[in-house]
């Protein structure tokens, strides 16, 4: 095991904590390098007339070359914003203001995270046409329906990669050559996706492609925009203007120590999938093997096309509040996106699965991490057949 994975081994807190799809701890190597570019190298990246400034334009070149290695891209084909969601905003706003000589309609799934589907709404208000493409029971697309629903307006296509409450993972090379077939492009959130699953643009065909540093270890606040510049080329408008940062796509000074931290994240990527696929998963299929057993619990994923460290679960007959309420203080899990944890009504995602409000109503979301141990699992099955006893 690397140093880096390591290091998160030995700094996981008292509490259990399974919420790893809502965000990740920053790994101590990590946060290591980024210190001195908050202190000693605090020079900024645009201000290359001095050398604290050049150090500062450096290390950020460094961190892009880190990510274009692990997607498999251009180094200028990536941009840093503050995260996924403005990554998301930037793109589809953008798309829509460039391409509006092409047309206006875009396509999505009705699963996508509300970053998508929020930003989709507001560009409804400003004349867009939106198509929400349904899934089926563990969230998979309808590849024949995609094809009949792109039109000669059809701007873009917009799915994840992965999705973030259930963890199943899309046919996305399927997807961008459909879309591709279509004359649109494709637009992808792989926020859930990166340093679980190798995310590759060169390989699957995305064009435009977005990530979050706080969900592979890396520190809130910074995420990465990829935009395709050959074949096809994909221009926008940018959604924030002041200074041309970024070759005119993001304006604003940037985030060198947050930059920092991705950069360091993406190289230790190729270590983190690894580590997901041959024991996180082990941990999760445990605990999943137990929650069938005791409880008959059924999956709301294909768990044969799911990320590794997902389990997104109905319990029969049991609230999904009465286990939090049971795990408070001692185990953190959700019951959906932490996003939107704070809506009472039931997860969008679920009822676009087909869920009912009561099945819905007893959904819990194991998202585990690199942290996470045998000995948590074991714990977290104790306290759940505590529970079952009480019930």
């Amino acid at each position: 095991m690397c140093v880096f994975l390591a290091d998160i081994m030995d700094t996981s807190p008292d509490i259990i904590y399974l919420d790893h799809n809502a965000t990740t701890p920053v790994a101590p190597e990590v946060l290591e390098k980024m210190l001195p570019y908050f202190s000693s190298i605090y020079g900024n990246a645009a201000s290359s007339s001095h050398t604290m400034g050049r150090r500062a334009k450096d290390a950020v070149d460094q961190a892009r070359q880190s990510l274009a290695d692990m997607l498999g891209c251009h180094e200028q084909e990536l941009s840093f914003t503050s995260g996924a969601t403005e990554g998301i905003n930037t793109a589809l706003k953008g798309l829509f203001w460039r391409y509006s000589s092409k047309g206006k309609h875009f396509i999505t799934l009705a699963t996508e995270h509300k970053a998508v589907l929020d930003t989709l709404q507001w560009l409804e208000k400003q004349g867009a046409e939106i198509s929400y493409l349904p899934v089926d029971s563990v969230g998979h697309i309808n590849l024949d329906e995609l094809k009949k629903t792109i039109r000669n307006d059809t701007v873009a296509v917009v799915a994840m990669w992965a999705n973030n409450e259930t963890g199943t993972i899309l046919p996305v090379k399927a997807i961008a050559e459909v879309v591709h077939e279509g004359n649109s492009i494709f637009v992808c959130d792989a926020t859930q996706a990166a340093g679980k699953v190798e995310v590759s643009v060169r390989d699957s065909g995305v064009d435009v492609l977005v990530l979050s540093a706080h969900k592979m270890y890396g520190p809130k606040g910074v995420g990465m925009l990829y935009l395709r510049r050959r074949g096809p080329r994909v221009t926008l408008e940018p959604l924030i203007h002041g200074g041309g940062h970024e070759r005119g796509v993001r304006s604003g000074t940037l985030n060198v120590p947050g930059i920092v931290g991705l950069g360091h994240c993406a190289a230790f990527s190729g270590e983190m999938v690894s580590e997901y696929d041959q024991n996180v998963r082990i941990l999760r299929n445990e605990l999943w093997h137990f929650l069938q057993t005791s409880f008959h619990a059924q999956a709301n994923a294909d768990l044969q096309c799911c990320l590794p460290n997902t389990l997104n679960v109905r319990l029969p007959g049991i609230k999904a509040t009465s286990v939090i309420r049971h795990f408070m203080g001692q185990v953190a899990i959700s019951t959906g996106s932490a996003c939107s944890s704070e809506n009472q009504e039931p997860s969008h995602v679920l009822s676009a699965l087909g869920l009912s409000s009561e099945d819905a109503g007893s959904s819990l979301r194991f998202s585990l991490g690199l942290g996470n141990t045998a000995e948590e699992i074991n714990r977290v099955k104790n306290l759940l057949t505590q529970l079952k006893e009480m019930l």
